[in-house]
């Protein structure tokens, strides 16, 4: 089947690139043998508990992208089971991820609390047919008799109730008569089954607690595994496609829609989740990060929730194109991180603007310039996209330069500034150090320059080759800034496995540069996100960020220093 052209503005005019996978290769076989009607409909299917983190974004654009590529649709259905973990501010923020990363389910927007009613309808028909039954045993009692992997289970003394008992022993958890724990509704299938999922599974339980969208309504709620088939089935999924820990419930799912008279029967695929190195992406560990205070909040920019990665300024583009590089499989592996910030750094390299910036300033004098001197530099605003335009850069008699562009005593291959030695301003003048200012302390506080005025327009005055170019920023035209610097929240690569992973939180996961220096240009231009020339790519915080003080997040830097910083480690 021709694969057609993704919609959304970030990628408009751009083919389908995906590689080929073994789910494009069932839908396609699908496709071709003319099943469901040539239809394709999948869904994403997140628990409004949480914040949408990395590994959701994997499901998202395998979900949304496969509709897309043949012409199908993409339900977004939130598995709100739970009232006792989720929320209506969860919910509205993963449509806001789903947004931002570049899809969307027009009217397509459903809640599994949607099909409350039908599902207790169902669920009284499996009673009728001898498929399901009321157990009043307690939750400790049904684990002790659901068996393990080497033996079969034991039957519930009340796995053979009546029809009529269960059906109103049902109704009467649905009326709230019950407390929690004292019955659940369990479905009648094979305590002896080597597949656990299929000794008789839950199927309701009782929970009194008010749901962000029913209030109290409702005393029982259903289960995931059947509130998910059924779910498919009413919406018409065709592949309802789910990590690889579903893959032993998969005959349940299709036990479920066997037993009932539903619209259609989805097939389940399974694929291996987003694991990324010094990483993790458990709700309930994330959770304890914030409420500890370890991170900000889930928009903390070392996070891995969508939320922190836009906030420290990941495009959408690249968080796509790394979905899709890292491909689908059926084997589980984990991804380095640095294949992300790669990503990041490529759409980051085509798109950010350049500006200028001091993270450790000191401070030059160019003693041959006037004191009230200020001259205006045209600079590109990316050297590979005129069409992005100039901007102009004050050059004043003081400038601010990065401390480490400076040496008294460098090394034979060190071009930039010392004693004595040239380097040139970029865009600007050539200049030499003629004398190095210490305070009390004996620290270098100021050097001394002149200049070379017949070197604006990259020229010297001689015909001189000078090596060295170095950034800077003017000291009375300059906007002072706040600059973060982030680094990865771990220091191990799988903190997960750790006892305690809190022990492995990196303490220089977040370094503060309260007085750093830039060019106008960081707070008048609109962008959101520059590369700081020979530092790194920033992004405008959009949380703390005041006109008077910029505050700039490190998004990636310029190379992957760490995986070079690590193996230096003995």
């Amino acid at each position: 089947m021709p694969r057609k052209q993704d919609p959304f503005p970030p990628m408009e005019d751009r083919p389908v690139t995906a590689p080929a996978n073994f789910i494009r290769h069932i839908v396609e076989g699908d496709l071709a043998a003319g099943k469901h009607d040539g239809r394709v409909a999948t869904r994403f299917p997140p628990e409004p508990n949480g914040y949408l983190h990395i590994g959701h974004a994997k499901s998202i654009c395998l979900n949304f992208g496969t509709a897309l590529e043949y012409g199908g649709t993409c339900n977004l259905r939130f598995d709100d089971t739970n009232p006792a973990t989720e929320d209506e501010e969860y919910a509205r923020a993963i449509e806001d991820d789903v947004r931002w990363l570049g899809f969307d389910w027009a009217d397509r927007l459903y809640h599994a609390s949607d099909y409350f009613e039908r599902l207790y309808d169902y669920a009284c028909d499996l009673i009728r047919a001898g498929q399901a039954y009321v157990d009043s045993q307690s939750a400790e009692d049904i684990r002790a008799t659901r068996g393990t992997l080497t033996e079969p289970g034991r039957a519930s003394p009340w796995r053979d109730r009546d029809v009529a008992t269960n059906l109103d022993l049902f109704a009467r958890m649905r009326a709230g008569e019950f407390a929690e724990g004292a019955h659940v509704l369990r479905a009648r299938i094979d305590m002896a089954s080597p597949n656990i999922n299929l000794r008789d599974p839950t199927l309701y339980r009782i929970r009194r607690a008010p749901h962000h969208r029913t209030g109290d309504r409702w005393h029982i709620y259903p289960m995931y595994d059947y509130t998910h088939c059924i779910s498919d089935a009413l919406e018409g999924i065709t592949h309802s496609l789910c990590t690889l820990e579903f893959e032993d419930h998969r005959p349940l799912y299709d036990w479920v829609l066997d037993q009932l008279d539903v619209p259609c029967h989805p097939q389940q695929i399974e694929f291996a989740r987003l694991e990324l190195d010094y990483t993790l992406t458990s709700k309930r560990k994330l959770l304890a990060l914030v409420r500890e205070g370890h991170v900000s909040g889930w928009d903390d920019p070392r996070m891995p929730t969508l939320r922190g990665m836009r906030r420290r300024g990941y495009p959408p583009a690249a968080i796509r194109e790394f979905c899709d590089r890292i491909g689908v499989t059926k084997k589980q592996t984990v991804i380095e991180f640095g294949v992300l910030e790669n990503c990041v750094r490529e759409e980051l390299d085509r798109n950010a603007p350049r500006a200028m910036a001091v993270l450790d300033p000191i401070k030059v004098v160019i003693t041959t310039l006037p004191a009230d001197h200020l001259e205006w530099l045209e600079a590109p605003n990316h050297p590979k996209e005129p069409a992005l335009g100039t901007r102009r850069v004050p050059l004043t008699r003081e400038v601010w330069i990065e401390r480490d562009d400076f040496m008294e005593d460098p090394p034979k291959k060190f071009h930039r500034l010392a004693p004595g030695r040239e380097v040139r301003l970029r865009y600007g003048y050539v200049i030499r150090c003629e004398e190095v200012v210490r305070d009390a302390d004996g620290n270098v506080v100021e050097l001394r320059c002149i200049h070379d005025a017949a070197s604006g327009g990259g020229q010297t005055s001689d015909g001189r080759k000078v090596k060295g170019i170095i950034h800077w920023v003017s000291v009375s035209a300059g906007v002072a800034l706040e600059v973060r610097l982030f680094d990865r929240l771990f220091d191990v690569p799988d903190p997960a496995a750790a006892e305690d992973f809190r022990a492995h939180l990196n303490p220089e996961s977040l370094r503060v540069v309260a007085a750093a220096w830039g060019e106008p240009a960081l707070a008048e231009h609109a962008a959101t996100t520059f590369q700081f020339e020979r530092l790194g790519y920033f992004c405008r915080d959009a949380v703390d960020a005041a006109p008077a003080r910029p505050v700039f997040n490190r998004t990636v830097t310029l190379r992957d220093t760490w995986a070079r910083l690590q193996g230096d480690k003995p």
